[in-house]
């Protein structure tokens, strides 16, 4: 639907004074979104304050309550915990607490507060809002306050951002933190892995989740452990017994390790605490394994925040500005929340309830309606782990005999590993023969293929690069052979993993149908590219791993610029001619620009750069830092920028130049990409066996799909994984730049340039509208986010 752009610059901030607290346990993240309210409620002309020691601070005022310039949060982006303190508050649970709290509130005129916490915080925050009015009636009777001061400040708006680390608010896919404790937690089991395979060990590791089992569930899902343990669902009476036959199949099948991952608050079906000791002894007693039990505790909320949780809370930050500048007195206290990939307004106290609702059902023993409360990503990510961790013997399982190939296409892409892991015991379970095809396209002309069981993809989904192989190579040259092997292996559907390549090979397999029968089977495209510029996709697997290898280096690089003062970095990152990259690099490192290919850009736009830098030097943040994207431009190449920023600068700063290269490929992949990767893998093999049903010809006796509609691409989009077929997909393709026509993160470039103080025009119509929390029916979490 066409809107026209709503820009938010005739939303000013003028006259308003925001406070900005975090409250509650700290987690990562939090600081990126204290910076991105302070700038943001800055850039639009309001007054912003620190609110230090979460509501303790509020009740204490004095120096704890200050206001705070753009200065004020320079190099707080990297940092992990919270900057500006976080107390639990006795004293703010009592009228008396917050009477005191409100009239400190008033002293400076702030009437719009931005929390950053966990439910019990944001439920405190609606309180004091409900109560407003009534507190500065009492406070006008005590002769604190006069009466033009009840009229001027009569109403407080609120607006909530969820940071915590176990992703335990409903209404938000995702929490501040959530994301860069999975990276400590798969750190450590990945560590652990391969001192595990050295002693033939059991490892039990208990991570965080008092009342929910995100972490747990992810991170088994992120490194294929044998066995997990949630509050949400508890395993079935005689679990002692099926966990142990389990670890010792696994044995069997010469696995070095076994991984059992459990939350803290695990419970059996009785509602008994299963604890990391009990299930240790169990191992030991039952089956005599050398067997070590891990506690993560602390390390998990510590550490610097992942790149995801950088951005989401720089783009919470600024959608909870825009919501305090919208609100009216009418308006409810709103809670920013992530659904797929965008930023919606949620009614707080909604949340909140359903929130506790899931606890609710959890103490009642309705443990399917609790997963069902914890929303679509919980309930996806738990059927994919059960999907893919459990094998079900021979002889249970259906036969079908479809032979299904998967193979990997275009440059590596940390993920694809997970992803061909998925897609191979999801086959399985439904009742195919497994292909590998080795090294691309290429590999399939010259007849590499070989069958593949459930166990050789074991321990995979942590690998980086692609264990199959990979090549550039398109199939049109070879079509005749692959026609050939496909008759030859007798292959009825192809899964092609891979970046602009696989999408571009299976549009060539699709117009090739008229002259080869062979290529009239369902084929599925996986998008995994570091460069995220394949077409009918808002995320590609390996993108958020290199991103992170991005974000890493350039706080390091920071830290020596700010070690040297007036220095200046200019970064070049891969990409093709996608800026993605450097455009989400930049805002998740809090850079000063991003040159994108998207974007043209001319000697006057270098020359005002280099001018804003000029004037930064002259404060306290003594450093710069550009990114570069490899083809943005061929003149205005990395050296050129360099020596052009050298020559201007002389005399009030010096440049540094950095080309990061295939850094960027490499490296275990992150936990998003290990989760996107499996959880679109294991959907796209479902979406194969019901095109294998819908286009088996029983009288041919063979599968015959001819239709658009049978060669998709799957992709996020917004909200939801949609599957789209690739020739749909061409008029969304730029093909000579290699980029979708439309970009979705364009949008976000704008906050890039307010962050780092340049004047711009930012189109708010796709600003959350307030919606109300959704209650999915079970069909809807199969469309689900991720």
């Amino acid at each position: 639907m066409d809107h026209q752009p709503k820009f938010f610059e005739n939303l000013s901030g003028t006259g308003k004074a925001i406070g900005v607290l975090t409250s509650g346990g700290d987690a990562q993240g939090m600081n990126a979104a204290v910076r991105a309210v302070v700038r943001m409620g800055i850039y639009v002309k309001a007054k912003v304050y620190f609110v230090y020691e979460g509501y303790q601070g509020m009740v204490d005022g004095g120096d704890n309550i200050v206001e705070v310039s753009w200065e004020s949060v320079s190099s707080i982006l990297q940092v992990g915990g919270t900057v500006i303190g976080s107390a639990r508050c006795k004293s703010f649970r009592t009228r008396e607490g917050r009477l005191q709290a409100a009239y400190n509130l008033v002293q400076r005129g702030i009437t719009n507060l931005c929390v950053i916490g966990g439910d019990g915080s944001l439920t405190g925050a609606n309180l004091f809002r409900e109560e407003w009015s009534g507190l500065l009636e009492e406070l006008a009777q005590n002769g604190k306050i006069d009466e033009e001061a009840v009229k001027k400040y009569a109403y407080l708006n609120i607006v909530g951002m969820v940071g915590s680390i176990d992703n335990d608010f409903c209404g938000t896919d995702m929490t501040i933190g959530t994301d860069s404790a999975l990276h400590r937690i798969i750190e450590v089991v990945d560590a652990i892995m391969t001192t595990a395979q050295s002693h033939q060990r059991t490892f039990v590791l208990e991570v965080m989740g008092r009342h929910c089992g995100y972490l747990a569930l992810v991170s088994a899902l992120a490194c294929g452990a044998d066995w997990v343990f949630i509050p949400e669902y508890p395993p079935e009476e005689g679990w002692e017994d099926s966990m142990c036959v389990k670890l010792s199949e696994n044995r069997a099948r010469k696995k070095r390790l076994n991984i059992i991952i459990v939350a803290e608050g695990a419970i059996d079906c009785h509602n008994k605490p299963i604890t990391s000791e009990k299930v240790k002894d169990l191992v030991v007693q039952r089956l005599g394994f050398d067997t070590r039990v891990t506690i993560l505790g602390h390390v998990q909320r510590g550490g610097t925040p992942s790149a995801f949780d950088r951005i989401l809370a720089s783009r919470m930050g600024v959608e909870a500005v825009l919501a305090l500048l919208e609100a009216t007195p009418a308006t409810p206290a709103c809670v920013v929340s992530l659904s797929g990939n965008q930023a919606v307004r949620l009614p707080l106290m909604e949340c909140v309830q359903m929130t506790q609702e899931v606890q609710k059902a959890m103490d009642e023993g309705r443990f399917v309606e609790a997963v069902r409360l914890r929303g679509r990503s919980f309930e996806n990510n738990l059927n994919t782990y059960k999907l893919l961790s459990h094998k079900k013997p021979d002889a249970e399982l259906p036969k079908t005999n479809f032979n299904v190939a998967v193979l990997n296409v275009g440059a590596p892409a940390a993920g694809m590993n997970a992803a061909v892991r998925a897609a191979v015991r999801v086959g399985i379970t439904e009742g195919h023969k497994m292909f590998a095809v080795i090294d691309g396209f290429e590999g399939f002309a010259r007849g590499k293929i070989k069958e593949i069981s459930w166990g050789d993809v074991g321990g995979w989904t942590g690998q980086g690069g692609s264990i199959l192989g990979t090549k550039r190579t398109l199939p049109a040259k070879y079509l005749e052979k692959i026609a050939d092997q496909m008759r030859t292996n007798n292959i009825n559907a192809l899964m092609v993993i891979g970046g602009f390549e696989a999408y571009e090979s299976c549009l060539q397999l699709h117009e090739a149908r008229s002259r080869f029968e062979e290529f009239c089977v369902p084929i599925c495209v996986l998008p995994a590219t570091i460069s995220n510029n394949v077409p009918g996709t808002d995320f590609s697997i390996g993108a958020d791993t290199a991103l992170n290898a991005i974000v890493e280096t350039c706080d390091r690089i920071k830290q020596s610029a700010s070690g040297t003062k007036r220095r200046v970095f200019i970064i070049e990152t891969m990409g093709g001619y996608c800026g993605y990259l450097a455009n989400m690099g930049a805002l998740a490192a809090g850079a000063d620009a991003a040159y994108i290919f998207e974007e043209q850009f001319d000697i006057r736009e270098l020359q005002a750069n280099v001018e804003h830098l000029t004037e930064k030097m002259k404060t306290s943040i003594q450093r710069g830092l550009v990114l570069r994207n490899e083809n943005c431009n061929e003149n205005y190449t990395t050296d050129f920028i360099y020596q052009l920023y050298s020559e201007e600068g002389k005399g009030v700063f010096d440049c540094r130049k950095n080309v990061l290269g295939h850094m960027q490929q490499g490296g275990a992949p992150s936990p998003f990409d290990r989760n996107f990767g499996t959880k679109i893998s294991a959907k796209a093999m479902q979406w194969i066996s019901k095109k294998l049903k819908e286009t088996y010809r029983k009288g041919a006796g063979k599968v015959f799909a001819n239709t658009d509609d049978s060669v998709c691409l799957l992709g996020m989009r917004r909200r939801n994984l949609v599957f789209q077929p690739v020739a749909e997909l061409k008029t969304e393709t730029d093909f000579v730049h290699r980029i979708p026509k439309e970009q979705w993160w364009l949008k976000l470039r704008p906050l890039m340039k307010i962050l780092a103080k340049y004047k711009t025009s930012y189109d708010v119509s796709d600003s959350g509208q307030l919606e109300h929390v959704a209650m999915h029916s079970p069909k809807e979490a199969e469309t689900g986010a991720i």
